[in-house]
């Protein structure tokens, strides 16, 4: 989500930097720019993102269209850059500290923030009616702990750890798989996928899961290309943040 929210405010010629934590879980790695974390840098539908350390390099990755990546789990480095705007994304499902005294505009995506209070405006994450909503007052819907229907298919889709321990793949993004089908292993574990169709999204080899966690997603749709292009939630989520920040235009200086 977070990478789709920061690809289309780039596409806007938004200056846009992100924080990241040092081991992201992202599973749909191919379209997530937190794979710059591991790799040093992550193109997404031709907006690179590159891995920085220094608040010192942000302009010169801008001036050149991309958007610089730290390793920030607090985010320290907003007291030195001072964003106009804060998007937290981190899909928490609750507030992890974030405060909309921290700039002129603070947006948080799903539950777990009140517009007006913790932060300015929220942006509705849920799949519906709703999804991409801009709410000034007020909360976004609760998590209902269930994975949204693709191609019919809810929860058998996702892809979860057997047992804790340390994961690692034996399929890559974008193979097809079978139900029954032996995907990865959490130490001597198999993790078998329960349908039909393309590993759309599947977690970084070496990283330690706990038991139930989820590490891959199928796309029953069967289409591979699906794999390597941001998806219709994140756009819609992606297209309320830019509407929240258009609408606060008169307060913010985002030259």
């Amino acid at each position: 989500m977070a990478s789709g929210i920061v690809h289309r405010l780039r596409c806007c010629h938004m200056r846009v930097l992100i924080t990241e934590v040092a081991a992201p879980t992202t599973v749909r790695r191919t379209v997530a720019f937190a794979e710059a974390v591991f790799e040093g840098r992550q193109t997404i539908e031709g907006i690179e993102a590159v891995r920085v350390t220094a608040p010192e390099e942000a302009p010169e990755i801008w001036g050149r269209g991309g958007i610089p990546l730290f390793v920030d789990p607090e985010a320290a480095v907003r007291k030195a850059i001072r964003p106009q705007v804060i998007v937290d994304a981190i899909m928490a499902k609750r507030n992890t500290g974030t405060d909309r005294s921290q700039a002129s505009l603070v947006i948080g995506v799903g539950p777990g923030f009140r517009a007006g209070a913790s932060v300015h405006a929220v942006v509705e994450s849920n799949r519906g009616h709703n999804l991409g909503r801009v709410l000034w007052e007020g909360e976004a819907e609760q998590d209902t702990g269930k994975p949204a229907p693709v191609g019919g298919y809810t929860e058998e889709r996702v892809l979860r750890a057997p047992q804790k321990g340390l994961f690692k793949a034996l399929l890559g993004i974008g193979d097809s798989v079978s139900a029954g089908e032996v995907v990865g292993q959490v130490d001597s574990a198999p993790l078998r996928a329960e349908i039909r169709g393309i590993l759309r999204g599947l977690l970084k080899d070496g990283i330690q899961v706990v038991e139930g966690m989820k590490v891959g997603d199928i796309d029953p749709r069967g289409e591979r290309e699906y794999c390597y292009v941001i998806s219709d939630k994140a756009r819609a989520i992606a297209g309320g943040v830019l509407e929240a920040i258009l609408h606060s235009l008169k307060d913010l200086d985002l030259a």
